[in-house]
């Protein structure tokens, strides 16, 4: 199931300039979800990371994991409403660097839940290379 970018602001609670995902794919209530960013030269991060050779920042590609597994999560009927926070980042390995031009591919497993808090498996890729990978914890409030 697909769900577009007014969908997804139905679901999260993030806006401009803070939004990072611009479509989702397909997902699975609780399970997991796949999501894409189209990387534009027009994002503000790029004014000042870096001015004369744009990268998107690693922690705004960690961010847009973290909104699609939120999705996941959020989708639930009992979290409907309810805002996913960062309960912290394992694991994170930056492997390519993201530019404008790139579509990131966003996928973020559930893999372990206990009451309100769970870890996501997150990986982002750009044309099959996986980019960023990290182990990512959530609380649900």
């Amino acid at each position: 199931m697909e769900l577009n970018s007014n969908q997804i602001q139905e679901i999260l609670p993030h806006r401009y300039p803070f939004l990072m995902v611009d479509k989702i794919v397909d997902f699975e209530a609780g399970k997991w979800a796949k999501g894409i960013k189209c990387v534009s030269a027009n994002e503000m991060q790029f004014l000042g990371h870096f001015p004369k050779k744009h990268v998107m920042p690693g922690v705004l590609i960690i961010e847009a994991l973290a909104q699609t597994g939120a999705v996941a999560i959020l989708v639930e009927e009992e979290n409907k409403g309810k805002i996913a926070f960062f309960g912290g980042i394992k694991k994170a390995r930056f492997r390519k660097q993201v530019v404008p031009g790139d579509v990131l591919e966003l996928s973020c497993e559930i893999i372990s839940r206990k009451g309100p808090v769970g870890i996501g498996n997150a990986v982002a890729t750009v044309n099959g290379e996986v980019a960023v990978s990290a182990e990512i914890s959530f609380a649900i409030s």
